[in-house]
């Protein structure tokens, strides 16, 4: 099945098309995608239809510094709850390790790691796509945002020693020296850059010594943890697509990069079906959303992907044996009396 990676990854991506007087949807349409797809926050998508989108979207441009354009526009923010957690660590050692750690929340298909030898650091960044994808824009969008976002951590005057890429080098390098330094390698056997070891210990300009303590407890209590199977990716999935009303099992399988019966026979080898799957997400999601009394029920309807709150009311009934509004009263009131 096709990696996944976050829809976060094409921050800016619209804005950047649309500026050279391109239309991005028949691009988007070009690798499986919809607009709907970058719309709605924190979607995941196949991570070879980000790469293939990126290198079609720079052809249609004229931009063969598509990818570092991208990187440009990325802020810290852009790593979502590491972002917040990252103030946490005192150093720039600490900001990457954390980076390495909890990559799996922005992509499964995405790796960093930190190594150092002879006073010299490397950071290492891996990308698992399908062979015969190009990836010189992603790479380069990828590498170009985390010195980006280095730098938000450490300082605008911090620069790698060496920024390297396994593709060849473009035609034309104008924005490379701006964004990346001058010290670009391409053809090189790894995508990343290497930087004196002693850089590690760079403070960490954003760092709270107040929230040092919860920072990893932050993280820990609302980061996803790491996909281990098939299974896990699909109900990944269900849970970040029932808001949407695009959750069903042709998307599913299509986000994934196989074809219906192919999801069909994984979930009935696990004695389950997509159907089955979705009921049992909802009803543990209606669980914690229907005793968050500050939800209104409408919401939570919307957040189970229910159009109408009388359908989501039918369903709740036949699930609990109650109404949403009967249950969440008597929780309340065992909750008040406890």
């Amino acid at each position: 099945m096709t990696m996944l990676v976050r829809n976060a990854a094409l921050t800016g991506y619209l804005d950047l098309v649309r500026s050279r007087k391109v239309d991005p949807l028949p691009l988007l349409r070009s690798v499986g995608l919809q607009a709907a797809d970058l719309a709605v926050p924190n979607q995941w998508i196949a991570i070879d239809a980000a790469a293939q989108l990126l290198e079609r979207s720079a052809v249609a441009t004229g931009l063969e510094d598509f990818g570092i354009r991208l990187a440009d526009s990325r802020k810290m923010t852009n790593l979502g709850p590491i972002s917040v957690a990252a103030q946490g660590e005192a150093d720039l050692r600490g900001v990457l390790m954390l980076l390495g750690q909890y990559q799996h929340i922005r992509s499964e298909a995405i790796s960093l790691r930190i190594s150092e030898a002879d006073d010299l650091a490397k950071v290492r960044i891996d990308f698992n796509l399908s062979p015969d994808v190009n990836s010189t824009h992603f790479s380069e969008m990828t590498v170009g945002a985390l010195i980006r976002l280095i730098k938000f951590v450490v300082g605008n005057q911090w620069n790698p020693a060496h920024i390297c890429f396994t593709h060849d080098a473009p035609a034309t390098r104008t924005r490379h020296p701006k964004t990346l330094g001058k010290s670009v390698r391409f053809s090189d056997n790894f995508n990343g850059f290497v930087f004196p070891a002693s850089d590690l210990d760079l403070p960490n300009k954003l760092f709270d010594t107040l929230f040092q303590s919860f920072a990893k407890e932050y993280i820990d209590t609302i980061a996803s943890p790491r996909p281990v199977d098939d299974l896990d990716r699909i109900r990944e999935l269900i849970e970040t697509t029932l808001p949407t009303g695009r959750c069903s099992l042709q998307h599913a399988a299509k986000t994934l990069g196989v074809n219906r019966v192919t999801v069909y026979r994984l979930l009935a080898r696990s004695n389950t079906s997509f159907s089955e799957m979705v009921n049992t997400i909802r009803a543990e999601l209606a669980r914690r959303y229907v005793t968050q009394q500050t939800r209104s029920l409408t919401d939570i309807a919307g957040l189970l992907g229910f159009s109408e709150l009388s359908a989501f009311s039918r369903w709740f009934r036949n699930e609990f044996g109650s109404s949403p509004t009967v249950w969440r009263a008597e929780r309340g009131n065992g909750a008040r009396s406890a």
